[in-house]
């Protein structure tokens, strides 16, 4: 068996960015719009950074209204997305393909199953709320595994099939 390489803190960061354009942005710009603008105040956003800009100090003192419900649909809709590109790609999302990484069962190495996709997506939740903590264990683990990895029972790794063709250039 090939030599396992984890996928460490900045590739993952750079994969999760491009995932953000790719994925998030586009779901949300349908559910805003699905939410006919009322999923967000976005004039009241516009104001805030206009007061910010001009230096009012009191620009953060009023915050956008949000509608839980259509929140809620887009939190679940990006869990859908991401979990059909995990199943599609084997354990990869746009920009985890693009890096050329990939998520898969940590003891194993084979693909993960939907108990873990659905266990890790809760565990970026977790991970988020802990004050980023779960994300920033990437960085200080040798496994390079979150908080989230370490709740569902998965790693990040290098796809060598993919870098593989590369190598030979």
């Amino acid at each position: 068996m090939n030599e396992v390489r984890h996928a460490g803190f900045w590739i993952r960061f750079v994969a999760s960015f491009l995932d953000t354009l790719f994925l998030a942005l586009p779901v949300a710009i349908v559910i805003y719009f699905l939410s006919d603008g009322n999923w967000f105040d976005f004039s009241q956003y516009q104001q805030n950074l206009q007061m910010a800009m001009s230096g009012n100090a009191k620009a953060l003192t009023s915050q956008p209204q949000m509608s839980m419900k259509w929140e809620l649909l887009f939190e679940f809709a990006v869990l859908i997305v991401t979990m059909v590109f995990w199943r599609r790609w084997r354990g990869a999302t746009p920009g985890k393909k693009f890096v050329h990484i990939k998520i898969v069962d940590a003891n194993t190495h084979k693909d993960i199953d939907n108990k873990q996709a659905i266990t890790r997506s809760i565990g970026y939740i977790v991970s988020t709320l802990a004050l980023l903590i779960g994300f920033l264990m990437v960085a200080f683990r040798e496994d390079k595994r979150g908080l989230h990895d370490l709740l569902a029972g998965t790693v990040v790794i290098y796809d060598e099939e993919a870098v593989k063709p590369l190598l030979d250039i």
